[in-house]
């Protein structure tokens, strides 16, 4: 199966995580604009829920709001 071009993608999503994980960047990224509010208004849950979410994508496990996983590759 060949990808949506305008899908999120595992690198991007990983360094608005990194960088910007506490203003909820990622999540709003893959379309979670509900808990993305919720991390922005949070500061990503004291970065204990950023560093949950980091974790996650490099697991391959983290999901886009489609319930899609973003995957490297």
């Amino acid at each position: 199966m060949s990808k949506n071009s305008s899908s999120p993608t595992w690198g991007v999503t990983l360094l608005l995580c990194f960088f910007l994980g506490g203003l909820g960047a990622h999540r709003f990224y893959v379309g979670k604009k509900g808990s993305g509010v919720a991390q922005l208004l949070t500061f990503g849950g004291l970065g204990i829920w950023t560093l949950i979410d980091l974790v996650m994508i490099l697991m391959g496990k983290f999901q886009d709001a489609d319930g899609n996983a973003i995957t490297k590759g």
